[in-house]
C-alpha cells in the first residue's frame, strides 16, 4: 500500500463525499457509538458558505468556489452549447444550493427499478423518515405521508399572488388540484403545492443530520480534501477488497487512510464514477487508454448518465405587484429585502422563488405524431416506457424574473414578469462520465447527449407547447399577460412543436438532476455497477450510496430520493 505519511489513520467506515447523501449516512452510522467514521469532503465547512443557509441566495453559491463548476461537453441537440452543471462543493453539497423542493416522484418510478427492497413503498417510507414536517394553517397536508421526527425540517411554501393565478390556470386546462400530491406520489396528472426544505426562513440541509451542536464524537469530518482513489488489495482467496483511500488537499499533500470495515462512495453522479475510474474500476479498454491499470473491469461505470432538462418561458404581466419583482429587481428593492432577511429571516430571501407545480401526461396531445404512433408500446407502457401512473412532464412557475436562464435584463420599475417552466421527465437519451486526467482536483468529462433520442424532443416540445397554452389561455393568467419578456423572447407567438423545438435548442438548460452513472441492478444486468445491497460488483468492502445508483431517474426532484438512498444504505450496513 502506498503511503506518503508516517502515521496511517484507520476508521471503521470511510465515507467519500460530504454532500446530500454523505452527511446523512455518516450521521445514521454514528448512532452506533462503537463505530468510528471519517467523512471526507473536498470543499470547505458549510459555515464558510453562509449563502447555503439562505433559501433564495443560490446565485451566491453556484458559479463560485463553492461550486464544482463542471461544464458539459458540447450538446449537439442544444446548438452545441456547453451547460453549467452546478454541484455544491462544501459540507452539505447540493442540498445547500438546490431548489429546496420535496417532489418525491411517483411510486411507480421506483417500482420500475425492479430491485428487491427498493420499491416505491420502500422509498417513500425512507423519504418520510427524513422529515419533520411543519404545517401551516392554509395548507391541506396529507399528514399520513409526512414524517414528524426526521432531521430535515420541511414546510409548505407561501405562494405569491402570481402562483395562485397559475394554479387557477392549471386547473382550467385540465390539471386537477391535489394539494399535497408531490408528497403522496399518487398523481400523474394534476397540480398542487410543494413542500420545501425551508423552515422559518432558513434552508435545512444534510448537515442538519448532525444536529445543531454537531455532537457526534465518533465522526471525524475532514474538509478541503479530495479523494484521489480507492486502495484495493487482493487476498490469498483471490477476492479484491477495498482497504483504504488515498486523499489529497488543494496544496497537493497526499495522505493514506485505512478502513477496517467499509468504504462508501457518496460523491454523486459525477464524482463517484470519476473516483472509481481513477482507482482502476471501470471499463477496461477506457482505463487502458488513460494509462490506468485495470483492477476490476466494470463496463457500467460512468455510463447510463441521465438528467432532466427544463425550459422557461417568460411573460410580462400588467397587474402591479402580482409577481415579486418589486422585492428584488426594482430600485432599492434588493437592499431593502436583504436588510429584512438579516433582521428577521423573512421576506424575499426567506423562500425559494418557485411557485406552484403540476404533473401532466401528454398521450392525447401526441396521437397525431407519426413517431409516437410507430414506436412500439408493450405491457401497458407508452413509447417512453412509462405507465399511465407516471407523468411525462412537470410544470411550475417562477414568482419573479430569473436571470439564470440566459437573459440578463430585468423588469424595470413598474414592470413585472414570471416564467412558466417545463421539466422533461423519463429521458431515453443516455450520457456518460469519463475522466481525462488522474488528477483528483480535475473535473470529469461529462457528455449528457441530451435529446439525442427523437422521442425526447417530441415530449419536451409538446410539454413546452402546453405550458405556453396554460399561461396564455388559462383562466388565472390569460387576462394579465401583455407579452413575453423580454419582447424579443417571443414565446407568446409560438404555436407549433417546431417553434418550441427551436426554442429548446437555443435556451433549454439542465435541472441539475444527474443520476444513473453507477446504476444498481440485478446480477443478470451486466451494466449494473452495484447490487441491491449497494455493493460494488467484484469488490468487497466497497459501496455506493448516492444518485449515481439510480437505474432510472424518478419523475421528481432528486434530493428526497437521495436522502432515501442514504437512509436505506445505513439500514443495509446495519443489517436491518
Amino acid at each position: 500500500m502506498d503511503n506518503t505519511n508516517n502515521a496511517i489513520k484507520t476508521y471503521d467506515y470511510i465515507i467519500c463525499g460530504g454532500g446530500t447523501a454523505g452527511c446523512a449516512l455518516a450521521s445514521r452510522l454514528a448512532e452506533d457509538p462503537k463505530l468510528s467514521i471519517l467523512l471526507i469532503e473536498a470543499g470547505p465547512p458549510n459555515d464558510k458558505v453562509p449563502a447555503s443557509a439562505i433559501p433564495a441566495a443560490v446565485s451566491q453559491v453556484l458559479g463560485t468556489d463553492a461550486d464544482w463548476n463542471i461544464q458539459s461537453e458540447p450538446c449537439k441537440e442544444l446548438n452545441n452549447r456547453k451547460l453549467h452543471l452546478g454541484r455544491g462543493k462544501f459540507l452539505g453539497g447540493s442540498s445547500g444550493c438546490n431548489g429546496t423542493l420535496c417532489i418525491r416522484g411517483v411510486k411507480q418510478d421506483y417500482d420500475d427499478w425492479g430491485v428487491e427492497g427498493w420499491s416505491g413503498e420502500d422509498m417513500f417510507q425512507y423519504m418520510k423518515k427524513t422529515e419533520t414536517f411543519q404545517n401551516k394553517p392554509w395548507f391541506d397536508a396529507d399528514m399520513k405521508s409526512h414524517g414528524t421526527n426526521g432531521p430535515l425540517t420541511t414546510a409548505p411554501h407561501d405562494p405569491a399572488p402570481i402562483s395562485s393565478l397559475v394554479l387557477n390556470s392549471f386547473q382550467s386546462k385540465g390539471l386537477p388540484f391535489r394539494p399535497d400530491m408531490f408528497t403522496t406520489g399518487e398523481t400523474a396528472n394534476g397540480c398542487g403545492h410543494v413542500v420545501r426544505t425551508i423552515y422559518k426562513g432558513v434552508r435545512t440541509t444534510s448537515v442538519d443530520y448532525f444536529g445543531k451542536e454537531k455532537q457526534h464524537p465518533n465522526i471525524e469530518i475532514l474538509t478541503g480534501h479530495y479523494v484521489d482513489r480507492i486502495l484495493l488489495e487482493t487476498g490469498s482467496d483471490g477476492i479484491v477488497r477495498a482497504s483504504g483511500v488515498k486523499i489529497q488537499d488543494a496544496g497537493g499533500e497526499v495522505k493514506t487512510i485505512q478502513a477496517r470495515i467499509e468504504i462508501i462512495m457518496t460523491a454523486g453522479a459525477y464524482g463517484s464514477p470519476a473516483i472509481l475510474l481513477r482507482s482502476g474500476i471501470g471499463p477496461q479498454e477506457e482505463l487502458s487508454q488513460l494509462g490506468i491499470e485495470s483492477k476490476v473491469n466494470l463496463p457500467g461505470v460512468g455510463k447510463n448518465l441521465m438528467d432532466h432538462l427544463v425550459m422557461l418561458s417568460f411573460y410580462e404581466v400588467s397587474k402591479p405587484d402580482v409577481t415579486n419583482d418589486h422585492l428584488i429587481w426594482h430600485t432599492g428593492a434588493r437592499e431593502k429585502t436583504a436588510q429584512e432577511y438579516k433582521a428577521s429571516r423573512t421576506g424575499f430571501f426567506s423562500q425559494f422563488p418557485f411557485g406552484v407545480f403540476a404533473f401532466a401526461r401528454l398521450d392525447e396531445r401526441l396521437k397525431d405524431s407519426e413517431i409516437w404512433q410507430k414506436t412500439n408500446q408493450t405491457n401497458g407502457r407508452d413509447p417512453m416506457g412509462t405507465t399511465e401512473n407516471q407523468p411525462h412532464v412537470e410544470f411550475w412557475n417562477t414568482e419573479c424574473y430569473s436571470p439564470k436562464y440566459m437573459f440578463k435584463d430585468f423588469p424595470p420599475d413598474g414592470h413585472y414578469a414570471f416564467a412558466m417552466a417545463t421539466t422533461f421527465y423519463s429521458p431515453r437519451s443516455l450520457g456518460e462520465v469519463t475522466i481525462t486526467s488522474t488528477n483528483p482536483t480535475a473535473n470529469p468529462r461529462v457528455q449528457h447527449n441530451y435529446l439525442s433520442d427523437p422521442l425526447d424532443m417530441l415530449i419536451f416540445s409538446e410539454g413546452c407547447r402546453l405550458a405556453n397554452e396554460i399561461a396564455l389561455e388559462g383562466v388565472g393568467t390569460k387576462d394579465i399577460i401583455v407579452g413575453s419578456w423580454p419582447a424579443a423572447h417571443g414565446h407568446d407567438k409560438y404555436t407549433t412543436r417546431e417553434d418550441w423545438q427551436q426554442a429548446i435548442r437555443q435556451r433549454a438548460d439542465t435541472c441539475y438532476h444527474p443520476g444513473g452513472s453507477c446504476k444498481m441492478g440485478k446480477g443478470s444486468d451486466e451494466s449494473a455497477v452495484v447490487d441491491e445491497q449497494l455493493r460494488v460488483r467484484g469488490i468487497a468492502n466497497l459501496r455506493i450510496a448516492d444518485a449515481s445508483i439510480f437505474p432510472t431517474l424518478p419523475s421528481g426532484h432528486p434530493q428526497m430520493a437521495v436522502f432515501a438512498v442514504a437512509e436505506k444504505a445505513a439500514d443495509l450496513i446495519k443489517g436491518k
